[in-house]
């Protein structure tokens, strides 16, 4: 028998244990919370239930806009638009939007064909989010002129439409918050 003191020889197989468990080895061992290969394979079980109860809190807490529930009766709707932007081009309408951010108004400056309103609609329409959506009544200030407040709206690109609710016109462009103005319409 062999000293326990002395290397354990495989006999025949040239393989040396060099080491034991000792008493005193384990006392030195790492806690298992300090082993880093349990972390290397709970981390990302952990991380994905973490991430995964993050997109249910903001899936609960947000309004998906894009989708609605009647898009038969809104995909009949849109031959009512392009009838109102045909009257709009015959009736040659063209309007100069200008904005005052620093005193929160816009100008409306309009041209066309026939009587000029009392009043008209401005909307401004977020891409994504419709409950940013702005709805503002502009009323008439002299001649062709328009005037209102106008709301604080999110950075980013609007989608802007002009309408006339008694003569059935419509106007629509696009507009970025920064710029002075936009221009709807063909000018006269």
């Amino acid at each position: 028998m062999q000293n326990s003191k002395e290397p354990f020889i495989l006999a025949g197989a040239g393989i040396q244990e060099t080491s034991r468990w000792t008493p005193s080895s384990a006392a030195t061992a790492k806690p298992w919370y300090r082993e880093p290969w349990l972390w290397l394979l709970v981390a990302p079980p952990a991380a994905s239930v973490v991430i995964g109860i993050a997109l249910w809190t903001v899936a609960l807490r947000t309004n998906d806009g894009l989708v609605v529930d009647d898009y038969y009766t809104r995909g009949l709707a849109i031959n009512q638009v392009l009838d109102r932007e045909a009257r709009a081009q015959r009736l040659a309408v063209h309007a100069a939007l200008s904005f005052d951010p620093d005193r929160m108004r816009v100008r409306l400056a309009l041209d066309q064909r026939g009587p000029v309103p009392e009043r008209v609609i401005l909307r401004f329409i977020h891409p994504t989010r419709t409950g940013e959506d702005q709805v503002i009544v502009l009323g008439t200030s002299a001649a062709g002129r328009f005037e209102g407040p106008i709301p604080r709206l999110a950075s980013g690109r609007w989608r802007v439409v002009l309408e006339d609710p008694v003569a059935g016109w419509r106007l629509a462009g696009w507009w970025r918050t920064g710029e002075a103005g936009v221009e709807l319409g063909i000018p006269c």
